[in-house]
């Protein structure tokens, strides 16, 4: 019988380390407290990064985005809205940075095309009409709901058993070696054990909590960040100022809105954050330098959450790595447990290659990781729970074969 493993979390990182899992052969299932992408995923900006945004202060971040943004267009095509992004300068500071910026981006294998203000005005009619300067870069944007509920839905269909509101309220360990997890069903108050070859963490700004429970320290810093919504779609591309990343630099379009972020700070608890005030009015004063309409669109919403950042000393949250990092804790003196955090939703399915392959190590597993080409199911599938398997995986073959040569190519 295969390895069977536990996954700590149904967020992005977990729902793609499912996937890849699943797809080696491995026996998985998925433990999450609440809904799928409950957490930090659930309410995130929905950016599908190009790296251009982090191609100056983050190069090996830039690099891992703008490589999974490619991927991303092959493996879920119809998930994903690639409507490309600019960065514009409204000021001879944000102009001065351009060259840098350029340079960074090709360093970083990032396509970027300087185009001319009257046509970045043209492409969005609401963009300040006194910006200086415009490159366009292949951003993009995901439903992150439903980019979860691809990877398991695929996963389900190798196999995968997911267990939503469901909490880990435990580690089991028998001496050096985690065996399992004690959970509780949140739905009917029923506790159990279960069993396993092998436990991952991917439990996002609460991964730190869940390795306290064998008495393990996960270097990570939860910090977090308020994005506010507008009850409107003001833009179609995703808008950055072009400079480094900063507080309210950035306006995403999704479905019926406009997301404008975001702020960073640590936080001690990623499940009670408080939102200042004047984060949101930050966010709305920024947001207007770069469209000028957001003064007169009502809020929608205002939300924040905690991201899982790896810790650096005497580095301010804004200037942490959005880099992603796994830890395996036999290095502690724990063996069957590895944690993997950092990272951000378009980076999923890489730090889902690199935890599956330590665990396939671990396991003494000999399967190669093949999520760069499998084409995800639909994300419809994850509730049909009617569906056989094999009408699900056969889904999965035919979108393989047909949906290749849809593939925006742009980039």
């Amino acid at each position: 019988m295969a390895p069977h493993v536990i996954i700590i979390g149904a967020g992005s990182t977990g729902s793609a380390t499912a996937h890849d899992l699943a797809l080696r052969g491995l026996r998985v299932t998925v433990i999450e407290r609440g809904e799928v992408a409950f957490g930090t995923t659930g309410r995130n900006h929905c950016l599908l990064h190009s790296g251009g945004r982090y191609c100056v202060t983050d190069h090996e971040s830039a690099v891992e985005c703008i490589d999974e943004n490619m991927i991303l267009r092959k493996i879920m095509p119809d998930l994903l809205e690639l409507n490309d992004g600019l960065f514009v300068a409204l000021t001879e500071a944000d102009l001065a940075f351009k060259e840098k910026f350029l340079e960074g981006c090709a360093a970083c294998g990032i396509p970027a095309r300087e185009i001319s203000v009257q046509h970045a005005l043209a492409l969005e009619p609401f963009l300040n009409p006194k910006i200086l300067a415009a490159i366009q870069i292949p951003d993009g944007v995901f439903e992150p709901f439903r980019f979860c509920l691809a990877f398991l839905a695929t996963a389900q269909a190798n196999g995968a058993d997911v267990r939503t509101y469901t909490e880990v309220t435990d580690l089991v360990c028998a001496g050096k070696n985690v065996t399992g997890v004690k959970v509780k069903d949140h739905r009917t108050g029923a506790a159990e054990t279960l069993s396993a070859d092998l436990v991952v963490n991917a439990a996002g700004p609460w991964a730190g909590e869940i390795a306290a429970k064998a008495s393990i320290a996960v270097p990570e810093i939860p910090t977090a960040g308020v994005m506010v919504a507008l009850d409107c779609r003001l833009n179609n591309m995703v808008l950055n100022r072009l400079n480094r990343p900063s507080d309210g630099d950035i306006i995403v379009p999704q479905r019926a809105t406009s997301v404008i972020g975001t702020t960073s700070w640590k936080v001690e608890d990623p499940d009670r954050i408080t939102i200042p005030a004047e984060h949101v009015d930050r966010m709305l004063s920024q947001g207007q330098q770069l469209v000028p309409a957001v003064k007169d669109v009502p809020m929608r919403a205002k939300m924040a959450v905690a991201r899982p950042l790896i810790a650096a000393t005497g580095v301010d949250a804004r200037e942490l790595s959005r880099t992603f990092e796994c830890f395996d804790h036999e290095r502690d003196g724990m063996n069957g447990f590895v944690t993997i955090t950092g990272g951000k939703t378009t980076t999923a399915r890489a730090m889902a290659e690199k935890v599956s392959d330590i665990v396939c190590r671990k396991l003494d597993i000999a399967s190669a990781c093949r999520t760069r080409e499998t084409v995800l199911a639909s994300y419809r599938y994850f509730y049909q729970r009617g569906l056989t398997q094999n009408a699900t995986a056969a889904d999965t073959r035919r979108n393989q074969s047909t949906r290749r040569n849809a593939v925006d190519e742009r980039a």
